[in-house]
Order: C-alpha cells, then structure tokens, then sequence
C-alpha cells in the first residue's frame, strides 16, 4: 500500500517545509483543495518540480467542465487529478479523455456518494481507473468508517481506491486490511508535533503489515 501525504495547509511556503521533513517517506504528494484554492495550480508545478520522482495528486475535485479543470492540472505538472463521483457522466468522461491524452490518471472522489457501491460500478464501466473512498471533515463528525463496506467493493466492483479521512496511527492498519492501494493521511502528518516522526511510523506500520 503507498503513503499519500494529504496537504490541505493553505500556504505554499508552509507546504514546501513539511515536505522538506516527510516527502521520503511518502510516496504520493497531494495538494489539497484548500491549498489549490488559496494559492492556484502554482502548487502542484512547485510540487513536481521539487519532487520530479513522486506522484503528485492535485485534489481538484472537479464538479464541472471535467476535460478542461483535468488538463489545467495535467499541464501544470499532476499524475493523478480528482473528480468529484457525484458529478455527471459527462463531466467524468471529459476528465477521462484528458488523462488519455496526457497519459495521466483521474480518481474518483466518493464523498457525498450515498450508494457507493452501486455508484463504483458505474465509474468503472465509465473507465475510471480508481477511486478515493473519502471520509470529508464534516462527515467524519457524523460518521464511522465501515471497513467492511470498502472490502465489498473491493471484492465485486474490483476498481483500485484509496481511502481518505482521518487516517491516523490507529486506523491505517485496518485501511491496508481492507485491499486500500493508497493510505492518504493529512492530519495526522502535518499536525503532529514531529511530522517526519509520524511520517516514519505510518510507512513502518504499512512496511510491517506487508510482510506479513
């Protein structure tokens, strides 16, 4: 399972010096929505630019205009952009085109998804190549994670996805349990009163969990 470091910081600056502290032990960067609202798709070019050898995810959860906000992030230097699953079909094959043309890759956001196994089956027939099973802020404080509900996709969809949420020391093992490809922790990372201590002991724990 990769590390995916979420940055929903709304500062460049701020951004650069986490990953300064934590990007070896990280295998995604994404830049959070907050961070692209605040300081523009700049970000993700600094991002890969800085770290040529990282995927760098832009979180643009696109709701509209899917192949143009795709290939704004493309161009600006993403491997993988987001839009948002509860978007129209439209919006999700324009997306699509646009990581064929530049040989990239589009997730598919699952926040707000109320059906999201119903809802999965139709993004892989559309040809989304993966999904983000994501716990927003505001639904964590209403919300508990269903593992089980990941491991049903999982196994009759069959469409690679990340998990996204609230992702800490304590969960991250029953996110790799599930077939997770991708742990994507924010908080837990940048938050912490040593990030490059936290950073380290996620990628021990999925590291552990792999050879067993």
């Amino acid at each position: 399972m990769k590390l995916q470091v979420s940055i929903d910081l709304v500062s460049l600056e701020q951004a650069l010096n986490l990953l300064k502290e934590v990007a070896q032990y990280v295998d995604i960067i994404e830049a959070g929505t907050p961070l692209i609202k605040q300081e523009g798709l700049r970000v993700v070019t600094a991002f890969k630019q800085a770290y040529p050898d990282k995927l760098i995810f832009a979180d643009m959860k696109t709701m509209d205009a899917g192949e143009l906000e795709a290939e704004l992030a493309f161009q600006a230097g993403a491997d993988i952009t987001t839009v948002l699953a509860v978007a129209n079909d439209a919006t999700l094959s324009g997306a699509i085109a646009a990581a064929q043309k530049y040989g990239k890759s589009v997730t598919a956001d699952m926040i707000g998804v109320h059906d999201r196994l119903q809802r999965a089956k139709e993004l892989k027939q559309l040809g989304i190549q993966s999904l983000e099973m994501h716990w927003g802020l505001d639904e964590q404080a209403h919300h508990n994670w269903d593992f089980n509900e990941l491991r049903v996709i999982k196994d009759t969809v069959g469409i690679p996805f990340a998990v996204a949420g609230g992702i800490n020391e304590t969960t991250i093992n029953q996110v790799q349990a599930t077939g997770a490809e991708v742990a994507a922790v924010g908080g837990a990372i940048y938050n912490a009163t040593s990030p490059v201590e936290m950073a380290l002991r996620l990628r021990s724990q999925i590291s552990a969990l792999s050879t067993v």
